[in-house]
């Protein structure tokens, strides 16, 4: 009798140990759980902070805002095939190449330009390839950006669509992961469709990709694919 007693005990705390640590995980998980929210909401608080507030945006040249050209680590610029000229779908478009420099896209592009866009607010991603179409040059940036290299983006995005080369087509945008990664190391991409002005059906893509935030370099890439080199240069 007592053998069964002492078994029933022991049954008994083992059962109340296990509810305790069951208790001690939901605990644990809870906070963790908070904290990430909190993180996320300071995050957002950031970048709010950047976008809404003039003051943390850097001045200067375009080319002289964040590292130089040779410190950007940037690939070289690639040309890709140019396809989906004026071909206007509904729906989401598997792009060949990160970011997309061509392809189908939306029938209406994002319009007015706001020049800065985060991932709470940006355009459609085929919205902005029908931009691409129309001129424009694009920005993209990943979730690895820090609060200087944000504030960064946005005074280039200012100074990009001052300049002639650009001419108020000049887009930052949050990239979106759902269309594909960037390469390893690679944080920030320029993409860019061009068309001849001797022949609009000869069309090429431009893309280059970089693992820092260099002025100089979108400086360089605008230059040589001006918002005047395009499929429909007339169009916003």
């Amino acid at each position: 009798m007592a053998k069964t007693v002492d078994k029933d005990r022991k049954a008994k705390i083992a059962e109340m140990q296990r509810q305790s640590k069951a208790a001690d995980r939901r605990r644990t998980l809870t906070i963790v759980g908070a904290a990430l929210v909190v993180v996320a909401l300071m995050g957002g608080a950031v970048t709010y902070a950047i976008v809404s507030d003039d003051n943390r945006v850097p001045g200067g040249e375009l080319a002289a805002l964040g590292v130089s050209a040779a410190a950007a680590s940037c690939d070289p610029v690639t040309s890709d095939p140019a396809t989906g000229g004026g071909k206007h779908v509904e729906g989401t478009v598997k792009y060949p190449t990160v970011p997309p420099s061509s392809g189908s896209h939306n029938g209406t592009p994002e319009y007015p330009n706001r020049g800065f866009y985060t991932a709470g607010d940006r355009p459609q991603m085929e919205k902005l390839v029908h931009n691409l179409e129309h001129g424009y040059t694009i920005l993209w940036y990943d979730g690895s950006a820090s609060a200087k290299q944000l504030a960064t983006l946005k005074a280039i995005g200012k100074k990009a669509n001052a300049s002639a080369d650009a001419k108020e087509k000049f887009i930052v945008s949050s990239w979106d992961t759902a269309y594909g990664a960037f390469p390893a190391g690679k944080h920030f991409a320029l993409s860019h469709w061009s068309a001849d002005p001797k022949d609009v059906k000869k069309q090429t893509g431009h893309r280059e990709l970089c693992g820092d935030v260099s002025g100089a370099t979108v400086e360089s890439f605008i230059k040589a694919y001006p918002q005047t080199s395009a499929p429909e240069v007339g169009a916003q």
